[in-house]
């Protein structure tokens, strides 16, 4: 089901984003927590709770994150 789904996405344009070791943008993320951890740069997100889906330049679902440092 799944890949049916990511399958649907990619003829329609939708992509996904913010995955664990991007740099946080508030305009596309939404951080929910923060942690300190010296595995992981400053402003760097360390867990991704929900990914994120944009259509071009407009975001259907910002993903849910937990930020480091």
């Amino acid at each position: 089901i799944f890949k049916s789904i990511e399958a649907v996405f990619s003829k329609l344009g939708v992509e996904s984003f913010g995955a664990k070791g991007d740099k946080f943008d508030p305009n596309l993320h939404n951080a929910v927590m923060h942690e300190e951890n010296a595995e992981f740069g400053e402003g760097e997100i360390s867990d991704v709770f929900q990914k994120g889906y944009k259509k071009g330049n407009k975001i259907i679902r910002f993903a849910m994150v937990k930020t480091a440092n």
